[in-house]
């Protein structure tokens, strides 16, 4: 692997095919700012993000923060996108959405109790585990009765949640608020078939990281033009699609709690 070039990739919020242009334009432009010749590679559904996660050859790739919080020896970080819009505080952090189909009559999470609850995959932070623990003390504070009839996962990502719901599969969902606000931004038709009724507490976003070997003066100059980038006159009209304020750099051990959540002992989503 001594010729190996590191790829770059933003599958994870690729949400619209005009924001996967858009994100495959900007990591360009701050690979050629940091003068790296690295390749923007296509990873595009049904292909699973965790065979894209381990390759070794990943020089800036977005990575769920819960896999990289597991991993005895983590990849490099590299940055964390900090969403511009205002519930996010500027700060790099999201949520889980909680969503019903926007005809349903349902007024609060409590509402949905009794009916069929969606998820995307149980090993997923936003459309699992962040799900998962929040319904958690619901179902203890009732005795530990169960909260919904039955489960569905296996729904992928925040489409197949809003797919589901429209269907009539699944009564109540996740979807990750950055991605779901870059479908109200990018799609909003197909974003308004479903509405919030809940949201969980914030979390580290997802973060850029290098599993390749990256040198301290390349790290420097990727983050530089990263921040370059939301502020370069000529990417506006993209970083106004993907909804970036900035980049910020979090520390390690600031995904250390997602690793906690996921270890917590609890209900699955068919005991929910």
């Amino acid at each position: 692997m001594t010729d190996m070039h590191p790829v770059a990739n933003a599958r994870m919020y690729s949400a619209t095919p005009q924001v996967r242009a858009d994100w495959k334009r900007l990591l360009a432009w701050t690979l050629q700012q940091a003068g790296l010749s690295w390749e923007v590679i296509d990873y595009d559904p049904p292909a699973p993000l965790n065979a894209l996660w381990a390759r070794p050859d990943l020089g800036l790739a977005m990575m769920c923060g819960l896999p990289y919080s597991q991993r005895g020896v983590k990849p490099t970080l590299i940055a964390a996108p900090v969403p511009s819009p205002a519930r996010y505080g500027g700060r790099p952090v999201y949520f889980s959405d909680i969503v019903v189909r926007a005809d349903a009559p349902f007024q609060s999470l409590e509402d949905t109790f009794g009916g069929i609850v969606g998820y995307t995959l149980a090993d997923s932070m936003s459309g699992g585990v962040a799900w998962r623990a929040h319904l958690a003390p619901l179902r203890a504070a009732r005795g530990g009765q169960r909260l919904y009839s039955h489960a569905v996962g296996d729904l992928i990502h925040a489409r197949g949640v809003i797919q589901a719901l429209v269907d009539g599969r699944i009564d109540v969902g996740p979807l990750d608020s950055y991605y779901h606000d870059l479908l109200r931004h990018n799609d909003p038709a197909f974003a308004a078939q479903v509405r919030t009724i809940a949201r969980t507490d914030p979390r580290p976003i997802p973060p850029f990281i290098a599993t390749a070997a990256v040198d301290p003066a390349a790290l420097a100059r990727l983050r530089a033009a990263l921040r370059a980038a939301v502020r370069a006159p000529e990417l506006r009209a993209e970083t106004e699609r993907l909804l970036l304020a900035d980049f910020a750099v979090p520390e390690a051990g600031d995904y250390d709690v997602l690793a906690e959540i996921a270890a917590r002992p609890g209900p699955t989503f068919e005991e929910l």
